[in-house]
This record gives C-alpha cells, structure tokens and sequence, in this order.
C-alpha cells in the first residue's frame, strides 16, 4: 500500500488534523521517502492552501487539487454553478501519477463517507471503487458511537477497505468525557474496526512537532501496512 484516504463521519470531524499530523511524522521521521498529500476535490477556500502554507510538497496546486471549485458546497452542486461536471477520470490519473513517483500519498476525502462526490456517488463509493485503503475520523461528542457505527456499517456496504478509526477532539475534552462519549473498547466492539488512538484537541494546528508528536502516539503500523 503506499496511499491512505483519511476520511471522516461529517465535515469537521477532524481529517485535516490528522492528515497534517501523519505528514509532520512523516516529515520527520522518514524523510527519506517521498511524500505526497492530495485533496482529490475541493470546493472554496481550504485544505490545499492550508498543506501549501505548512508543507514543501513540490507539488503543484492541480497535482495537490485536481478538482477546485469556488463555492464552498458540496461538488456536484459546486460544480454546476460553473456549468462544469465533476470528472473523476481527472481525478484518478492525478492519483495514478503522484502514486507512480512518490512513496507515500495521504489522501483527504471532502466531508463525510456519505458526502455526495458526484450525483451518484458518494466518498465511501469512490473509496470502495478505487480500493483505497481508508482510515475513519469519528470527533468525541456526543452520538460518536452511533456515528462509528452507522459510518462503518456505510464503509462495509460499499466494500471499503477501513484499516481503522481514529478518534479526534475537535474541542477540548476531559478524560471523563472522551471515555464516556467515545469509548474506544464498545467502538472497537459494536464495529469490529479497531481504534487507533485519540488525538487531543490542539490548540495551535500549526505546529508540527507537537502534530507529529500526536501521530506517534497512533497505531501507525496499521495505517501503513494494509
């Protein structure tokens, strides 16, 4: 395996976070081999700009977004206010290039495993269709069990290939409440994915030694090896 999609139960549920995370480790702790991040679409202002501004990626905007549009909406929504349609096939051989000359690619979804890429599409059909091996970023609150759940029983419909679940504190969050909100065992054993570890609510998402930090503590060796 040499990519891995990071994706998510819902638009901010974390994946920015973690994907900048697995980059900062990866940045320093094996630099050796090449890395690559992509957001294979993007509508408005975001995620590419953001892995511009942290990351020398020697990468291209087109080559880290194949797909951009203006509006902040989902794609095909986005997509037809520019009477423009959402080519996947565009999509796809950006991804079969950058995987052809970089070690490593992390790939962030847009929104959620239900988020629409297309009309007929979803992120967790793209994911199964492309045999993406896929982590799941599940934010401690409130109805994350019920989240992990419903999204893991949508990953299995669509045969995706889920290595793991990652939990994440989009605000921050008492021991108390993460282990009564998201109790990775009962997770682990409504699910049958495993729980890979939690990254605590950070309050400056810039700084990538304390990001990479944050990853070290993950199973890492599950993310990289399916």
């Amino acid at each position: 395996m040499n990519a891995l999609l990071i994706t998510g139960t819902d638009t901010e549920a974390g994946k920015t976070v973690l994907t900048t995370a697995l980059a900062a480790y990866w940045q320093r702790y094996c630099s050796a081999r090449s890395l690559g991040i992509m957001k294979p679409l993007q509508s408005g202002i975001g995620d590419r700009e953001w892995y511009q501004k942290l990351f020398s990626l020697e990468q291209s905007p087109e080559e880290i977004t194949p797909l951009y549009f203006q509006a902040p909406l989902a794609p095909p929504i986005a997509a037809a206010k520019e009477n423009r349609q959402v080519d996947l096939a565009v999509v796809w051989q950006a991804l079969t290039s950058l995987r052809q000359r970089r070690d490593f690619i992390l790939v962030e979804a847009l929104g959620g495993l239900g988020s629409p890429v297309t009309d007929e599409l979803t992120v967790a059909d793209l994911a199964g269709e492309w045999r993406l091996p896929t982590v799941l970023v599940v934010p401690v609150r409130l109805g994350a069990i019920a989240q992990a759940v419903a999204n893991v029983a949508l990953a299995r419909l669509a045969r995706v290939q889920l290595v793991g679940i990652v939990l994440n504190c989009v605000q921050p969050r008492t021991d108390t409440e993460i282990t009564d909100w998201a109790p990775a065992d009962l997770i682990q054993s409504l699910t049958n994915i495993p729980v890979l570890g939690c990254l605590p609510y950070l309050e400056n998402p810039t700084d990538l030694n304390k990001l990479a930090e944050l990853a070290s503590n993950l199973d890492l060796e599950r993310l990289t090896s399916s």
